[in-house]
């Protein structure tokens, strides 16, 4: 503590993606995505609680993906996908058999790796996430938080609806895992003023902003506004070392390029080369050239921590805080040597004097400052509300108010639980998913995701229709189909709205 406290927190999150198509995003996203980010963290983080260590990090889990790495049809199908990995593995091994000698070596590689991931599937996690993760949470490896139930939006919600939707996603984390979340993951790191009132009403005592809306003031915890609520930022100073809209660590040449395939196997057999090189023309992967960059970059990370920590303490007069805050997704998913370089900063940093910790650690430790008021914010673009309640997506905002409006007018409090009124509201909150207008203001699969937001209010509307008309039979008849496919939150329970 005499350097100053560092926490990564990380935030695991993707949208409702089972049953919805495949390939290229679809139920390919999320398959891709545990076997390159989920299982080998849980497994690094594993590793660190059987050496006894505690507070190792802080980790974001969105009730709607938690939702999807328990369902039975979620783990069937990702069982199938590691067995494929492993045949395009073999496939390639055979097309690149006089080929260079280290496409050659990564078939090999490829084929051990899926290899070890059925393995660590089949022994770990055949029964689902929460399994696995509960014994993190239960000795203290790791802390826990949480969010609304499908990743809204928040500061565009009706304040009934939001309270509603922290309360689920809350409600289905307590019955997964026996923890209820104190702190949460702000869905876009979302805010607008006033917000901590919900908050603290919901039990929740700490959540995520980025630094800008602490105009940088990051080196302690804040008190929001009058409540006891407090909020840690994101210093960029340090965050945008790895992941920066401009550069970071993931970008240099020796890594594996995310975006060159081999379309026959489907595997990536590149490394980034250069920024300008066309995909025809990299490099073949070099996993020893990739490790000596990764000891290389763990290092300088180390480095930037600890002189950071050093400015800060001699800035304020006592030890601080430092808070780095990714996707969890990032770490092998989009940065295919992003665990090992994570492992390595994680070990790392208690031997050059930086005391790792949690959010719940930190504010244990004292490392909380004075009141602040909060601006409107978000970790987006321009840090305000735009990517969501900007001009590209005002077609996807006015259809989310229209649809709040009929869903507060459709729901009625009742003695008897209705499980078409349970199914319009869960359709509502799928619809209500900020990760539609991201994709749409990004263009990243935006058809994708218009026609994502346009089926969930359809069918909403279709069972509003049925409820206002009193046809409750077909009401409850289309509710039951519609749950075969979008089912998360079976304890969702729409009186309580």
């Amino acid at each position: 503590m005499k350097l100053g406290s560092f926490s990564f927190v990380l935030h695991s999150h993707l949208p409702w993606l089972a049953h919805h198509g495949s390939w290229p995003v679809g139920e390919e996203w999320l398959h891709q995505a545990w076997a390159h980010s989920y299982l080998p963290i849980v497994d690094m983080l594993r590793r660190f609680g059987e050496e006894g260590r505690s507070d190792v990090l802080t980790l974001g889990v969105t009730p709607v993906l938690a939702a999807q790495l328990d369902d039975p049809y979620c783990l069937r199908e990702f069982h199938l996908w590691l067995g494929n990995w492993q045949l395009r593995a073999q496939l390639a091994a055979g097309q690149w058999r006089t080929a260079d000698p280290l496409l050659r070596s990564l078939a090999a590689d490829e084929h051990q790796r899926a290899a070890k991931a059925i393995e660590e599937f089949e022994s770990r996690w055949r029964h689902g996430f929460s399994p696995v993760l509960r014994p993190l949470v239960d000795n203290g490896v790791i802390e826990l938080i949480g969010g609304p139930a499908t990743h809204p939006f928040q500061p565009l919600l009706d304040p009934r609806i939001r309270a509603f939707a922290l309360r689920t996603g809350l409600a289905d984390t307590q019955l997964r895992l026996g923890h209820t979340p104190e702190g949460i993951w702000a869905p876009e790191c979302g805010y607008e003023p006033g917000m901590e009132d919900g908050y603290a009403a919901a039990g929740v005592k700490r959540f995520l902003v980025d630094g800008p809306a602490l105009h940088g003031n990051t080196a302690f915890g804040r008190t929001v506004g009058s409540s006891d609520v407090v909020c840690f930022g994101r210093d960029l100073e340090v965050t945008y070392r790895v992941w920066s809209p401009k550069a970071g660590y993931p970008g240099d040449a020796a890594y594996k390029d995310f975006h060159t395939y081999d379309h026959p196997s489907g595997l990536k057999p590149s490394r980034v080369t250069g920024k300008q090189v066309s995909p025809e023309d990299k490099k073949p992967y070099d996993p020893e050239l990739a490790a000596q960059t990764v000891q290389k970059h763990a290092e300088d990370f180390i480095d930037v921590v600890v002189r950071r920590l050093k400015s800060l303490r001699d800035q304020h007069g006592r030890p601080a805080h430092v808070v780095a805050a990714y996707d969890t997704e990032l770490y092998g998913h989009w940065w295919h040597e992003g665990p090992a370089w994570l492992e390595a900063v994680l070990r790392g940093l208690p031997e050059a004097g930086v005391h790792v910790t949690t959010l719940r650690g930190a504010t244990e430790a004292g490392l909380v400052s004075g009141p602040v008021d909060l601006p409107a914010s978000s970790w987006g673009s321009g840090k305000d509300w735009r990517v969501w309640d900007g001009e590209k997506v005002a077609d996807l905002v006015s259809s989310g108010a229209e649809l709040q409006k009929k869903l507060l007018a459709t729901v009625a409090p009742g003695s008897v639980r209705s499980a078409a009124q349970d199914q319009l509201v869960r359709e509502a909150l799928l619809a209500l998913s900020s990760d539609w207008a991201f994709m749409v203001t990004k263009d990243s699969a935006a058809d994708y995701a218009r026609h994502r937001a346009h089926v969930h209010t359809e069918r909403f509307d279709e069972l509003a229709r049925l409820i206002g008309y009193g046809d409750a039979l077909k009401a409850e008849e289309l509710a039951a189909r519609l749950r075969q496919q979008d089912g998360p939150f079976g304890h969702l329970d729409a009186r309580a709205l």
